[in-house]
């Protein structure tokens, strides 16, 4: 950490430079000494990303920013507070710490927060910056978390734990047995430090086998925010032996969509072909796989087994979009023209042998519009485009 990145000079320099093109701050080189052009690259940088990431951040004056790839890796300041709402107490610990995001959404709803990090540096860094937002009571630790509970007696509220995946780990699913720190190798001693634990995750994460490596589930969380999965999120409590709850969330800008249902669920879907509605999930929904769970509860049928659409004569309030469905027809190039109000649409295809790159190229339909266009199949296992609008 350079202290002289805080300089009142140096700070109005960042500041004065966020819309400014990096490559030509770094050609011009450092106008300050001790200062060397990436080091301001990166403040610029990190701090151009917090605007949107992290507004209480970016709005603070005399934050320091790490690295990049630091602020890419941790939790939106959105998700963070939606963790924090989740769970409450007089004490958690959070084993890997990071830029301290998350700790600082937990001080809202702890008494006493700890946050461990075992970068040095970064925990200098979080423990200044937790000094700017006025957060008393959080207390960093440049330490191994694991370790750090393996040396003292404390007991605490809750463990929050957010493993990262290791390096040499090839191909998109993982599991927690191969993140760092491992955490179905360390469940016991989490559990004689603690009675709750919430751990978040990669969104690629396999929900079912990362079960399987943990003992005592309570609930499986899927958030995604303006429709994109972001985190998952794993809540434990000692001793629990009931039904896992799933609830997946989509927060948005307007709304909290939420859906949830038992992991052992036996519901099942109704099918039919289109009718007067169509429905289309949100991400969360995608991710939990609760599909025969949304047909029974929200009493909407399927339009095939893997198709993951829904329709009904009566609209419903959905987690996700809804469409009033104008047309149905064949898939036929002339048929979709024929009733095509123009050449603008915006496509998407579910259970459908053609991507939207190629319909778009052998129908000549741009992007954008008024109209939304499904190609996707139906019970019959016919594959059909349905004409829709908002």
């Amino acid at each position: 950490m350079n202290d002289s990145i805080l300089n009142t000079e140096i700070q109005n320099f960042i500041n004065s430079n966020l819309k400014n093109t990096i490559e030509k701050l770094i050609l011009k080189g450092s106008p300050f000494k001790n200062i060397a052009v990436q080091e301001l690259a990166n403040q610029i940088l990190a701090k151009r990303k917090s605007e949107g990431k992290l507004p209480s951040w970016f709005q603070t004056e005399n934050i320091y920013y790490p690295p990049k790839l630091s602020i890419e890796q941790t939790s939106s300041e959105i998700t963070a507070n939606y963790k924090a709402s989740l769970i409450k107490g007089n004490t958690i610990i959070d084993l890997t710490g990071g830029f301290g995001v998350d700790c600082y959404a937990f001080s809202q709803t702890f008494k006493q927060v700890i946050h461990c990090e075992i970068n040095e540096d970064l925990s200098k860094i979080v423990k200044h910056n937790y000094q700017q937002l006025n957060a008393n009571n959080i207390e960093t630790i440049a330490t191994n978390g694991i370790e750090f509970l393996k040396e003292n007696n404390e007991k605490y509220d809750w463990i929050y734990i957010d493993p990262s995946r290791r390096n040499d780990i090839k191909g998109k699913v993982f599991l927690l047995d191969d993140c760092l720190p491992n955490v179905p190798k360390n469940i016991d001693l989490l559990f004689s430090k603690t009675n709750n634990i919430l751990i978040k995750n990669s969104p690629i994460l396999d929900i079912t086998s990362t079960i399987n490596e943990l003992n005592f589930v309570k609930e499986i969380q899927v958030i995604a925010v303006q429709n994109e999965v972001k985190e998952l999120l794993f809540i434990l409590e000692k001793d629990y032996v009931d039904a896992v709850q799933v609830k997946a969330v989509n927060l948005t800008k307007h709304k909290t969509e939420k859906f949830s249902f038992n992991l052992e669920s036996q519901a099942s879907s109704t099918y039919s072909n289109p009718l007067q509605y169509l429905y289309e999930p949100n991400a969360a929904i995608l991710k939990s796989g609760g599909f025969h769970e949304v047909s029974e509860q929200l009493n909407i049928a399927k339009l095939h087994q893997h198709s993951h659409l829904y329709t009904s004569n009566e609209v419903v309030d959905f987690p996700g979009r809804t469409f009033t469905i104008q047309q149905v027809t064949p898939f036929n190039k002339k048929e979709l023209k024929k009733h095509l109000p123009s050449l603008k649409a915006n496509i998407t295809t579910r259970n459908f042998p053609i991507s939207v790159a190629e319909i778009r190229k052998k129908t000549k339909i741009k992007d954008g519009g008024n109209t939304y266009l499904f190609f996707t199949t139906n019970l019959n296992n016919e594959h059909i485009i349905i004409i829709c609008v908002k």
